[in-house]
């Protein structure tokens, strides 16, 4: 009997475990899309790896979390956000998370793309890129 109960304990446990997981997760994505809608930088960066992968436009590199967020606040400046909706949300085959939304502007639009990866209990941004959407 008391086998069976801790043996019910653990499954239980482990089940929360993996939906805590999930609730933390969907957290993440709808904090990330709240800050790009919202045009704040500095509100994304707090999920910026120590380097991230920043695309934005045709210009691609490897920037420190304190550039990339200057080159992001850059960006919102000159194209301040109208409208910003995560579209789909998914898993790599290596473990990585990614979701994909469109950014809307006044006069412009682009597909966002941004790579999540989880380090302990945390997740963190490894790649943004915002292109622009052909006509």
């Amino acid at each position: 009997m008391i086998y069976l109960h801790r043996l019910s304990l653990i499954i239980l446990l482990t089940f929360l475990s993996f939906s805590n997981t999930k609730a933390n997760l969907d957290d993440i994505y709808s904090e990330i899309a709240l800050a790009i809608k919202s045009g704040n930088a500095t509100e994304v960066a707090k999920y910026f790896s120590a380097n991230v992968e920043l695309t934005i436009l045709d210009n691609e590199d490897l920037y420190s979390k304190a550039q990339a967020q200057l080159i992001l606040k850059d960006f919102f400046e000159k194209y301040p956000p109208k409208a910003y909706k995560l579209i789909h949300q998914g898993s790599s085959t290596e473990g990585s998370k990614y979701a994909i939304g469109n950014y809307t502007t006044t006069n412009r639009e682009f597909r966002t793309y941004f790579y999540i990866k989880q380090s302990g209990d945390k997740y963190f941004i490894q790649e943004l890129r915002f292109e622009e959407e052909e006509e």
